[in-house]
């Protein structure tokens, strides 16, 4: 099962293709993602906002620019479709994504989704855009995602909770 995963504009682009095509994916990372796109767009007093306008455009000031901007924006356009699960990773001190919109956006996943509604919202109470600082931190948080994507292809098992060495009294029991 394909499992797809982005961060930031990755992140937007994970939002988007989840609303385009639910049934293409058997999982969805989306890290730090702009998926609320078009509100923030819109608010020209947000840091980065203005700063985006060579890059996105500005949908408050042309209309075709609002158009296209809306037509894909996650956030706007979740539908009562049967997702697949999606892992959301925020960070509560992220100055360039507001831990708000992936917020945002599970919650209104939870609310409009039809099917199973596997969604996370796994937020990081110490971090940045850019994610926890310190190695051992970040392969913990890598390994709990790519842990999170492994279980999502079925490719995660648990051990077995308990292992019963052979006897030797039985010729049928396999040796270890």
């Amino acid at each position: 099962m394909l499992v797809a995963e982005g961060a930031s504009a990755g992140g937007l682009l994970m939002g988007a293709v989840a609303n385009q095509a639910p049934e293409l994916f058997g999982g969805v990372v989306a890290g730090v993602p702009f998926v609320d796109a078009l509100t923030s767009m819109l608010d020209s007093t947000l840091p980065l906002t203005v700063t985006e306008y060579d890059e996105w455009g500005n949908p408050e000031a042309d209309p075709e620019v609002f158009a296209y901007l809306a037509s894909y924006a996650p956030y706007d356009n979740v539908a009562a479709v049967d997702y697949p699960p999606i892992l959301a990773e925020t960070s509560l001190n992220d100055t360039r994504v507001l831990y708000v919109e992936p917020a945002k956006w599970i919650a209104k996943l939870r609310a409009t989704a039809t099917g199973r509604r596997d969604f996370l919202l796994r937020t990081e109470m110490a971090a940045g855009h850019g994610g926890v600082s310190g190695r051992y931190k970040s392969w913990h948080d890598r390994a709990f995602t790519l842990a999170w994507i492994l279980d999502r292809m079925g490719l995660a098992e648990a051990p077995p909770a308990v292992v019963v060495a052979p006897t030797g009294d039985d010729p049928e029991e396999p040796r270890v």
